[in-house]
């Protein structure tokens, strides 16, 4: 029985997305692990999370053109997807790391999380009033503390590589159960008659394309340093003669990614007050440069690797969920979850591209210059933020002047 409670609901839905998202980037937690057991090539291991993108690219558009986020019972939705997800990512320990089975067993762990990301942010927005940055913010630092919680679990005892995946399923099993004591919130919004062109407003309407640009832009950064900053860290702490680089650096990234948390809840209170576009700019404007100093600072003295590795995990997350809030504002009703859904499908779409991309660099350029090319899309979306704070629609997003 769902709880009609706004505050019990918001909290059984944060510790879901929590639980639900650990099957995220379970295998990329334990890839420095198959590389040395399985003799995984670099593009192979990197493809073992670039797929998970992928999947969730597909599976996303599917929802947004049958308007599933919309138009489908949401907790019912996000359970199933949910049980889904840990089945496959349970079934990965029973394959050939690296295979076609096992990458498909990635690829259908990304694609049911459209129908869990996506429709936690509906069912938290349906609760709003004048606080939705700081709602979605939570969601989306769930969402951060789950994606490290697999390097938890790795760092744990130093834990074989299957006993991390089989805990993110188990950890997915629950926040399955969990979501259906979540309520739903006054401001839910039906769907209106299906209208497969309704996705098309992602791009065609200028106010939410800008949003979507800014989020793009962000896009473009965040999953490459989420899923590479581990490297980076034990490379830096490697090449500063630290012992014991690997076990160490799985903590600090741990800590890292976990800090995000802290990162998109501030973003969300401070957004609520002074405006989702300033946020937003203030944080990829930090973030950005976070990108260009990991160059110079590598090999630097351990302590200063990991002040900007937590610089960095606060900043990289801190607009993401505006950027979300914004277009669930910006919508027509009874499409938010439609709009939602395109904004994460062209978002993670992107992601693509730096996280496959980055290893190839790294063998290029070196760690000094590895996370440079992340820097556009910060500056991308700091441009695309600053056009939509000049628009008179902007003040549809709450709080959001100027």
């Amino acid at each position: 029985m769902p709880f009609s409670s706004k505050p019990v609901s918001l909290a059984l839905l944060t510790l879901s997305c929590m639980a639900v998202l650990s099957l995220w980037f379970a295998a990329s937690a334990v890839t420095p692990a198959l590389v040395a057991s399985h003799g995984l090539s670099p593009a192979r291991a990197a493809l073992l999370t670039t797929v998970v993108q992928i999947g969730f690219v597909a599976g996303s558009l599917t929802s947004a053109v049958l308007g599933l986020a919309d138009r489908v019972a949401p907790r019912k939705l996000y359970c199933v997807c949910a049980l889904t997800g840990a089945l496959a990512n349970a079934a990965f320990v029973t394959v050939e790391p690296g295979s076609a089975v096992s990458i498909f067993l990635r690829f259908t762990t990304g694609a049911i999380m459209a129908g869990v990301y996506p429709v936690a942010m509906k069912l938290a927005v349906s609760w709003a009033k004048r606080d939705a940055g700081l709602l979605v913010g939570t969601l989306v630092g769930a969402l951060t503390v789950g994606s490290a919680l697999p390097h938890l679990f790795a760092f744990a005892g130093d834990l074989d590589w299957r006993a991390v995946m089989l805990a993110a399923s188990v950890s997915a099993s629950l926040g399955a159960l969990l979501v259906l004591g979540v309520g739903i919130g006054p401001g839910f919004q039906k769907a209106a008659a299906f209208n497969a062109r309704v996705a098309l407003n992602a791009l065609s309407d200028k106010p939410l394309r800008l949003a979507n640009f800014g989020y793009f832009g962000h896009m473009w950064e965040l999953y490459a340093v989420w899923a590479w900053l581990g490297a980076y860290i034990a490379a830096s702490f490697a090449a500063s003669g630290l012992e014991d680089a690997v076990l160490q650096a799985r903590l600090a990234t741990f800590a890292a990614l976990g800090i995000g948390a802290l990162g998109a809840l501030a973003g969300g209170w401070f957004a609520d007050r002074i405006g989702r576009t300033a946020l937003t700019i203030i944080a990829m404007t930090i973030s950005g440069l976070c990108c260009l100093a990991a160059g110079p600072l590598f090999g630097a003295a351990p302590w200063i690797i990991v002040t900007l590795a937590l610089v960095w995990g606060v900043s990289v997350i801190a607009d993401s969920a505006q950027f979300s809030t914004g277009v669930a504002e910006l919508s027509q009703p009874g499409t938010q979850g439609t709009m939602l859904t395109m904004q994460t499908a062209i978002g993670f779409a992107i992601t693509v591209i730096t996280v496959q991309g980055l290893p190839a660099w790294v063998e290029l350029a070196g760690w000094q210059w590895a996370f440079a090319p992340l820097a556009l899309g910060p500056l991308f979306g700091i441009v695309s933020m600053a056009k939509l704070r000049g628009l008179p629609e902007a003040a549809q997003m709450a709080h959001g002047r100027k």
